[in-house]
């Protein structure tokens, strides 16, 4: 079991490797992404650049201001387009305190049909805007 642990270790450290055995973040191809804001539901994105082989694109949000808040996300399938309100699920939309304007972050990831992370994107826009 620790000869397995170290194997483990090794790879993370010195190949790069993560647990899903897709190659970090700044190794993958950027996907081109922006979003607008849809009322309460989940925003409205337009995706570029997502490879042939992506099955999936997961979705990612975090407030800047408060990145300890879990705001969740969720996936669908890959599309050039996902309309507003297509997140749904384990996805919290933003709500800073009454007066207060936070910057949110979505980060898109596309994934093969494996699970593999094939490309990775981010977008922030301040709300309430």
């Amino acid at each position: 079991m620790l000869r397995i642990s170290l194997l483990a270790a090794t790879c993370f450290v010195l190949a790069g490797c993560n647990a899903g055995g897709s190659p970090p973040a700044a190794n993958l191809p950027s996907l081109n992404v922006a979003f607008k804001w849809c009322g309460s539901g989940s925003p409205a994105f337009t995706i570029g650049k997502i490879p042939a082989d992506a099955k999936t694109l997961r979705f990612k949000l975090v407030d800047r201001d408060v990145p300890t808040w879990n705001h969740g996300g969720g996936e669908v399938l890959a599309a050039a387009s996902v309309p507003c309100g297509a997140i749904t699920g384990a996805y919290n939309g933003p709500n800073p305190p009454a007066g207060q304007v936070h910057t949110y972050e979505w980060t898109v990831t596309a994934l093969n049909a494996s699970g593999a992370a094939v490309a990775v994107g981010t977008a922030s826009r301040r709300y309430p805007e």
